[in-house]
């Protein structure tokens, strides 16, 4: 169920830990992972079908366990793109030994996070202004962190990097941005794209523990996917580009050509 601000309808511990509900078809259940999911499967609005295998989206690699590296090499994997920042992916670094796959370093730095750590530690951090670091964040990915993206890009449009999973921290923000871009520009609906967006809620709990000072709204800001958020970033996108394929092509070099290309090789 969703709630009417279009949050996953989930329940809450006494220190308002959102509890993950039924993981669903697309997950890959990790012993040392999170949220990592096949963005295949979805239907398109011409009634063509991403495909499966080909694209996984997760929260960070920094907890893999042997069977976990088993598990990816047996998905295929040839290469991760990493969204996280420089900072972030040297202190929790990837745990893939043994597996024979590239790394690509697609960096976008959380900016906000600072911000957050400066509000709690001051005291002013409240569900407003929660809301709104989170919101501004999101509305930097078109324009500030265009370049990561366009990594990104480039690389999942090269099918020899194919299998590919691209991940950020929680796999949330960066990761959940990159992932509605794509599957818009596959022709996914709308609503699809955002019910994928908001599936976060339910398969990430690295949160837990995490600003125990908060109260649980101003917590619920900071650690859930919104629709708000992931709304403000495409606003800012039409804006400035008019489109998410005029995006593609100005600021992450996918001409329509390379675009025709990716929906080839990801639609069945």
């Amino acid at each position: 169920m969703r709630r009417p601000n279009g949050h996953a309808d989930e329940s809450r511990d006494e220190v308002g830990v959102v509890a993950p509900q039924v993981p669903h078809e697309r997950v890959v259940p990790l012993q040392g992972g999170q949220n990592f999911r096949d963005l295949g499967g979805y239907r398109t609005a011409d009634g063509r079908q991403v495909r499966r295998g080909a694209v996984f989206r997760s929260a960070h690699l920094g907890g893999l366990t042997a069977a976990d590296r088993t598990a990816l090499g047996r998905l295929g994997v040839r290469t991760i793109v990493d969204l996280r920042g420089v900072n972030e992916a040297a202190e929790t670094p990837h745990q893939v030994d043994g597996l024979d796959c590239r790394i690509v370093g697609a960096h976008i730095e959380p900016g906000v996070g600072d911000k957050i750590r400066g509000a709690v530690a001051d005291g002013t951090a409240n569900p407003h202004l929660m809301m709104q670091f989170l919101t501004d964040h999101y509305r930097d990915y078109p324009r500030r962190c265009a370049p990561g993206f366009a990594t990104l890009f480039t690389t999942l449009s090269d099918g020899t990097h194919r299998p590919l999973v691209f991940h950020c921290t929680a796999g949330k923000d960066r990761t959940g941005f990159a992932s509605a871009l794509l599957l818009t520009l596959l022709g996914v609906p709308w609503e699809t794209v955002m019910e994928d967006y908001l599936r976060t809620n339910d398969l990430w709990i690295g949160h837990v523990g995490r600003y125990p000072e908060l109260d649980i709204d101003t917590r619920a800001a900071i650690i859930e996917a919104r629709t708000h958020y992931l709304e403000a970033a495409f606003d800012v996108l039409r804006k400035d580009f008019g489109d998410p394929e005029q995006f593609a092509e100005r600021a992450l070099g996918l001409d329509a050509a390379a675009r025709q290309r990716l929906k080839a090789d990801l639609l069945d």
